[in-house]
């Protein structure tokens, strides 16, 4: 089936263009996002610029990583469900066998020196990732001043004032809905959408969406249920499970909105890591094929290798990572399914796509928050945070600038925005220098 006019898709060349796409998935969601773009619409042309769009706004409007649904929604358009599902496994397998690998190599050899210095360069240059980051979906997404305003109120209330993010994204979406009943607000989709065939396959039905609620919610939440039952709460098997699975409702704005969440959680709720080892964590998955949500996974491997109860510390660790990866994903899943065709439904209609717009705007100011915080844990010694009624800012030593790291992420900034370099270039060169000179002090 394809929605585009021409010869229909073939399932098997959908089936290589995903596998395709899920082996070159590299860059983090921005990366990744500009690769669907150009091998699904530009190369292939199977979806319009403005279905993709339409499906980018409406993933960012959900929790969890907007990449990932991304590809389960445009492989649902292309084939019902099993395209959808062969879209989005294909995208993260990759991404589950090498930060497995990694994951092993960190807990097993991250005392030695050799692991140390090679991390130190890593973790500036993923700092210049997720900043690149904040400008490329910036400029996409922030085409007029209304936007512009959005993005700067949600980089204060989550940065400032530690508002949650169902309620930026909320917020923002009432002003979007606003917005575009005054047409104050341009959005990606409009009513020239409804011209585009919707087939019957993706039409929206009770029966069918009763179904797949069942079915997701079993696959998701059955284990983690069991888990609880068996282990007990304190158990970590049931802490990770319980928690990843609440991640995956509550973290809104994609990837880089999750991280923020969850780092703020498993460094100082949980202790399952340290700051500096969630950015180990979080270089692993920028330099592998995937979501870069990947890093849950090795959140998962680290808090089950140093909680193993009777079993071997490697195994607990494996089982951990993809208990997480399970528990995250699934629902990802879950969302596309139960929920893309209602947004096909109401594609046409413009005041939701305005209120998807003005939710895109404010993933802007989630991130740019991200870039922040990873930039102060990275650069600095932060000594806590300062209360002023609402307001919280955070506390750095500021003799404690690490100058050297400072430099390379500025470099690494310099080569990825101004000279184009590739990402796996950009982190191998940041990684290089970085490791000399960890070795030279």
């Amino acid at each position: 089936m394809s929605l585009e006019p021409g010869a229909p898709v073939s399932f098997g060349s959908a089936v290589r263009a995903w596998l395709y796409v899920g082996l070159n998935s590299f860059g983090g969601p921005a990366g990744q996002i500009a690769i669907l773009h150009r091998e699904i619409v530009e190369r292939r042309g199977w979806v319009s610029e403005r279905r993709f769009l339409h499906a980018l706004n409406y993933c960012m409007l959900l929790p969890g990583p907007e990449a990932q649904q991304l590809a389960t929604y445009l492989g649902w358009l292309l084939h019902g469900v099993r395209g959808g599902l062969v879209a989005g496994l294909l995208f993260i397998l990759p991404g589950v066998a090498a930060i497995m690998a990694l994951s092993v190599l960190y807990a097993g050899f991250r005392e030695t020196a050799f692991v140390a210095a090679l991390f130190y360069g890593i973790k500036p240059a993923v700092i210049a990732v997720v900043a690149v980051a904040v400008v490329r979906i910036g400029r996409r997404a922030l085409a007029g001043r209304l936007e512009l305003a959005i993005a700067a109120g949600a980089f204060v209330a989550i940065y400032f004032f530690d508002v949650i993010f169902p309620l930026i994204i909320g917020t923002a979406a009432v002003i979007g809905l606003v917005a575009g009943r005054l047409r104050a607000i341009d959005p990606a989709a409009g009513p020239n959408d409804a011209a585009e065939p919707l087939p019957a396959a993706v039409r929206p039905a009770l029966l069918r969406s009763g179904l797949v609620l069942v079915a997701g919610l079993a696959a998701w939440l059955v284990p983690v249920g069991l888990l609880l039952a068996v282990l007990g709460p304190a158990d970590v098997f049931s802490q990770l499970a319980g928690f990843f699975s609440a991640a995956a409702v509550v973290t809104f704005g994609g990837a880089y909105a999750v991280l923020a969440f969850v780092a703020q959680q498993a460094v100082g709720a949980f202790g399952w890591l340290a700051p500096g080892e969630m950015l180990d964590g979080l270089g692993m998955a920028e330099t592998t094929p995937g979501p870069l949500i990947m890093v849950n996974q090795f959140v998962g491997f680290m808090g089950a290798y140093r909680q193993p109860g009777g079993l071997d510390p490697f195994v607990a660790g494996a089982a951990g990572g993809l208990l997480v990866s399970w528990v995250t994903f699934v629902p990802s899943f879950l969302w596309i399914f139960l929920g893309a065709p209602y947004a096909e439904y109401l594609r046409g209609r413009r005041r939701l796509a305005s209120a998807l717009t003005a939710v895109t705007a404010a993933v802007v100011g989630v991130i740019l928050n991200l870039a922040v915080w990873f930039a102060l844990q990275t650069l600095f010694a932060v000594t806590g945070e300062l209360r002023i009624g609402p307001l919280r800012l955070h506390t750095v030593e500021l003799a404690t600038l690490d100058v050297a790291g400072l430099v390379l992420a500025i470099l690494a900034f310099v080569a990825l925005v101004r000279l184009r370099w590739p990402l796996l270039l950009v982190l191998a060169l940041s990684a290089a220098a970085g490791f000399g000179w960890y070795l030279a002090l």
